[in-house]
């Protein structure tokens, strides 16, 4: 009777070992990786030269979502992706582009400006909270040109925005991962078309 109940013992105890396993992993945080194609944009080039600096912060960017309880629900990584698409619209908006590893090294590349990005602000909207049957992002931008010696030259605020239906994806994260990829081409096409008429940036080009 003794070598029943320790044998009823020992299988209680893994299940509840199993049990415990299996609500870890379903109360996880689920991690997304954007990644998309971003293409060229079709636009006359500006004859300069640009060198572009990705901070830290933008490189390593990544945005948690939390759920109605306050726990780590869905961990959002897009500074590649961020990185990808300037470096798809900058060759086709200027001759040069340069990547530089520091504000400093700018000043040994000898070019017109150095322009260098930064999120301020992440969004994201989930059907589940919304009760709406889309996915949305907002990624709110400071962009910063300078010179090459650092001077200022123009700081701006751009916003993008990106949805995308529940019924197209199987995946929450699939979904918030196309969302992410519509309002990065959204940036990609208000930057390269207002980049000009940004008053400061007029003002500099008209000088050059």
């Amino acid at each position: 009777m003794k070598l029943v109940n320790a044998t009823n013992k020992a299988i209680l105890s893994r299940l509840t070992i199993l049990f415990l396993t299996g609500l870890l992993t379903a109360c996880g945080t689920s991690n997304v990786v954007i990644e998309g194609y971003f293409p060229t944009p079709n636009i006359n080039k500006m004859p300069l030269s640009v060198a572009v600096y990705y901070d830290d912060s933008l490189r390593e960017f990544a945005y948690m979502e939390y759920s109605e309880t306050g726990r780590e629900e869905i961990n959002i990584e897009s500074g590649l992706s961020h990185i990808q698409l300037f470096n798809a619209v900058l060759p086709a908006m200027f001759d040069q582009v340069v990547n530089v590893n520091s504000l400093e090294d700018a000043v040994s590349q000898n070019v017109d400006a150095v322009f260098a990005p930064a999120i301020e602000e992440f969004q994201l909207a989930l059907p589940a909270k919304t009760k709406l049957d889309v996915y949305e992002v907002w990624i709110k931008y400071n962009m910063r040109l300078l010179t090459s010696e650092g001077d200022y030259i123009a700081d701006w605020v751009l916003t993008s925005y990106g949805k995308t239906p529940t019924e197209t994806f199987r995946s929450v994260e699939d979904g918030i991962n196309e969302a992410a990829v519509v309002a990065l081409r959204d940036l990609a096409s208000s930057f390269s078309l207002s980049f000009a008429q940004i008053p400061e940036v007029r003002d500099w080009l008209s000088n050059l």
